[in-house]
């Protein structure tokens, strides 16, 4: 059941929709991520939205797997196949995400009142930073202790596992954030830059 998560998660959307839909491969481009973020900057508001709702979907789907087959096993547990996958797909030379929109999908399936808190907490944090970085970072950091109120040990303990990951896969961004130099979001459309990414 894991190796079915990971393959639905290896499911290069960003990639495949860039390729077939704009004759770009967005791994070249912006910050060479193969993600939702990415994807927006790159192809703008429709790809980006076309990608985010796949990505979504594969954690969805991958974390639905134990309902699906009446298995007794974890569906957060399952999901992180699909987070792996997403982050290190098969199908792309190992080269994806930085899984948090595959990450919302898994919560989605396993906890939807606490997928929706995190949604909303996360545009607030967007609202007033405009940075989608940011506002992953931090949400992660507001997010594992409200994880407590749930009672729930195991979705505490992949949310801390989670968020340690995500953060390290940020690392790049959090540099730009302390030199003033991360992509900022124009509330109406698409993404722009401050200044080039390396």
């Amino acid at each position: 059941m894991f190796s079915v998560a990971y393959l639905l998660g290896s499911i290069p959307s960003g990639v495949w929709i860039g390729k077939k839909m704009y004759g770009k491969d967005i791994r070249e481009f912006g910050s060479g991520n193969s993600g939702t973020t990415n994807t927006f900057r790159i192809l703008g508001f429709k790809a980006g939205v076309m990608v985010l709702l796949a990505d979504v979907l594969k954690g969805t789907l991958a974390a639905s797997l134990p309902y699906f087959l009446n298995s007794d096993l974890n569906p957060m547990i399952v999901g992180l196949g699909a987070i792996v996958g997403h982050t290190f797909p098969i199908f792309a030379q190992f080269k994806g995400g930085k899984a948090v929109a595959t990450s919302a999908g898994v919560l989605l399936a396993y906890n939807p009142p606490f997928f929706i808190f995190c949604v909303v907490l996360f545009l607030v944090i967007l609202y007033f930073s405009r940075m989608v970085s940011f506002s992953s970072i931090l949400g992660l950091f507001i997010i594992l202790p409200s994880s407590l109120v749930t009672n729930d040990v195991v979705l505490t303990t992949i949310a801390g596992i989670l968020a340690v990951f995500i953060i390290y896969r940020h690392k790049d961004n959090i540099k730009r954030i302390r030199l003033g130099t991360e992509s900022k979001v124009p509330f109406g459309y698409g993404y722009k830059k401050t200044k080039k990414e390396s």
